[in-house]
């Protein structure tokens, strides 16, 4: 008995000690492969000359795969069709590229895979792997450098497309909106440094383009552009930069469309202040019709009193330009638009912001008695109201105090529209915090006299403006009731003292206006009183 309890405390020892051991010899998969793929050989050689080939392979150490190659791939200069690229949606141990066109002669080519190229386990990229050929006798090597800078905002955009345009007697200035560049690179997603490799010698037009249809032509209505002023001379040691921007269009007038059974749209690109509609049809006399600008858009609405129609037939003209267009808008069964009122302000009152009711439909009358504001007391706040046609809004104007509650009372009638409509009965209830719940902001700026007049903006992390102070000579520049969050500053040195920031042309050779912003982000706190200075060189 003895013995067999011996013999099974032994092997129950033994069990425990085998588990042990797995347990202590368990393995943990090892360190995560950080390593990007590598290229062992290329078919053709990389570098190669007389190059007569359509396939390239490149050949690598692992299994990899293509991520965004569309995207990422920039040939250079651009081919008129898109090589073949292998493999798509599988892994392989090479890449296999055929060219479609008939490449130039003489011509050294740079194919820069981005980060396209990545391992299949864990999408490690072969970060900006380039295979460069030439089909001449040797392998272009001169360089052009840069960094490209959004002429307005504090990030530049990604994925900008950096151009050369060789200055031969073929070249003018449309061509950019014509045919491709003969040298080109790409900005990606990791820096706005750019430098154009494997350059040959020669005079250049330098351009970037934030190129949305990804055609490697400028396009206005929708791709930004920076161009420089002056002519390159390859080989060259300097440095450039670009500053992007966003022209405005050239005038075009869109197809107008019925929006609502007493509305009609007309979009437009470029400058709308010289449009002016009139209709051809026979309207009756006791129709009415007005026009106006949407807001925040390109478009204008022609408003109409219902009447019986099946169409309407207009002309749009430009007085500026001098062009008339020629529309027919056919009637269907769609709901009218009605008036709706919407504060710009709900709940907590901003001290800085004029308090305004916008409207849909065009507003032509308000009555200021049956208007009223109170405080949390019940007495009366003066008050002023103003119609503000052009915006289509009412403004409220009052002395805000601070920890104040009121209530704003629109009686029935107290504003009228076009059409005849009156506001229902309104009351708004209102708030107003503490000076304390707010930071104040005082900002000194040292600049050249000449560089006067100032745009000085606070604006949010986004870019959105939430103060601005316009300055004609120094002053210092305070900016007061601020909410707690993260801001900047940008400052417009407005050259043509219009009160704006006025982007450029290119066809006019005209830069954007220049734009700096202070370098830090300015933490502001509730009850903070802070002091910064910014000194700008030029």
């Amino acid at each position: 008995m003895f013995k067999r309890f011996f013999a099974y405390s032994f092997l129950f020892l033994i069990a425990i000690a085998l588990v042990q051991c797995a347990r202590r010899g368990r393995p943990t998969g090892g360190p995560k492969d950080v390593t990007p793929p590598v290229l062992l050989k290329a078919e053709p050689a990389n570098m190669t000359i007389n190059f007569d080939e359509n396939r390239i392979r490149l050949h690598f150490d692992e299994l990899v795969k293509l991520e965004d190659v569309q995207e990422q791939l920039i040939v250079s200069p651009p081919l008129k069709y898109l090589p073949d690229i292998t493999p798509q949606g599988g892994a392989n141990k090479f890449v296999e590229i055929r060219i479609k066109d008939t490449l130039q002669e003489n011509t050294t080519y740079t194919l820069n895979f981005g980060q396209s190229i990545v391992d299949n386990n864990e999408g490690n990229p072969s970060s900006f792997l380039t295979y460069v050929f030439s089909t001449g006798d040797y392998i272009d090597s001169l360089e052009v450098k840069g960094a490209i800078r959004d002429a307005y905002n504090q990030k530049a955009d990604e994925f900008v497309s950096v151009m050369l345009y060789e200055i031969d007697t073929a070249y003018t200035d449309s061509t950019i909106f014509q045919r491709p560049p003969n040298y080109i690179t790409n900005t990606l997603d990791s820096a706005v440094i750019f430098t154009l490799h494997n350059l040959k010698e020669g005079k250049y037009a330098l351009f970037a383009l934030k190129d949305a249809s990804r055609n490697n032509i400028f396009d206005q209505n929708t791709d930004k552009i920076a161009f420089l002023q002056d002519t390159i001379s390859i080989p060259t040691d300097s440095t450039y930069r670009l500053d992007l921007f966003k022209e405005i269009p050239n005038y075009k007038i869109t197809v107008p469309s019925l929006a609502a059974s007493n509305k009609i749209i007309f979009g437009y690109y470029g400058d709308g202040e010289a449009i002016e509609i009139s209709a051809v049809s026979v309207i009756p006399d006791t129709v009415k019709t007005k026009t106006t600008k949407e807001r925040d858009k390109d478009t204008l609405n022609y408003w109409f009193t219902p009447f019986e129609m099946d169409s309407l037939i207009f002309t749009v003209k430009n007085n500026t330009l001098k062009t008339i267009d020629t529309f027919t808008v056919k009637n269907r069964k769609l709901e009218a638009d009605s008036l709706l009122l919407k504060p710009n302000q709900s709940g907590t009152l901003s001290f800085t912001e004029t308090y305004s009711i916008e409207a849909n439909t065009p507003l032509i009358g308000i009555d200021s008695t049956k208007v009223g504001l109170m405080n949390k007391d019940s007495l009366v706040i003066d008050f002023t109201i103003n119609l503000d046609s052009l915006d289509n809004k009412v403004d409220i104007g009052f002395s805000k105090e601070p920890n104040e509650n009121y209530e704003l009372e629109l009686l029935p009638g107290a504003i009228t529209d076009f059409f005849g409509n009156e506001n229902d009965s309104l009351k708004i209830r209102l708030g107003t915090k503490s000076y304390a719940d707010f930071g104040n902001l005082s900002m000194s700026i040292t600049s050249e006299e000449a560089n006067y007049p100032l745009i000085v903006q606070l604006t949010n992390e986004k870019g959105e403006t939430k103060q601005e102070i316009y300055a004609k000579e120094p002053k210092t520049f305070e900016f007061t009731n601020i909410e707690p969050a993260n801001y900047r500053i940008r400052i417009i040195f407005d050259a043509n003292a219009n009160g704006q920031w006025d982007t450029g042309n290119y066809l006019k050779r005209i830069q954007p206006e220049r734009v700096s912003y202070y370098p830090d982000v300015i933490e502001m706190r509730a009850n903070w009183e802070k002091n910064e200075t910014f000194i700008i060189s030029d």
